[in-house]
């Protein structure tokens, strides 16, 4: 299937697939014409690419996943490498929510403090 085919069905954008191609976790041939021309598995793993990025690892995270992404990723258990990296991501995930949710309450208290005469908190 074409790039714009193996997009579509995925509901991922030919952009994404190139830029997965480059990463190297998918794979295609040349047609005669120069289109990308993939496998019918391609799908699967696109999906499982999907799945792994939706679930917040990066491109990098997910290829330690690379061996398994022709299977079911959702319901296969991780191996040891890469429930280490989802650990480490979830980590790091934590550590942003953190910081932003400290930068929203003092910023939430510099509003309160300095507009308190002029702004009403909304019911």
């Amino acid at each position: 299937m074409r790039i714009g085919e193996l997009a579509r069905v995925t509901g991922t954008t030919a952009r994404a697939l190139r830029h997965y191609e480059q990463a190297g976790l998918i794979s295609s041939k040349r047609a005669s014409n120069g289109y990308r021309v993939y496998d019918e598995s391609a799908a699967v793993r696109v999906r499982n690419i999907r799945y792994l990025l939706d679930a917040g690892l990066t491109l990098a995270d997910v290829c330690v996943f690379l061996p398994c992404l022709d299977g079911d990723v959702a319901a296969a258990p991780p191996s040891d490498k890469g429930l280490r990296v989802a650990l480490e991501r979830l980590a790091v995930l934590n550590e942003r929510i953190a910081a932003q949710t400290e930068a929203r309450d003092r910023l939430e208290a510099a509003l309160r403090e300095r507009t308190r005469d002029r702004v009403r908190p909304a019911v």
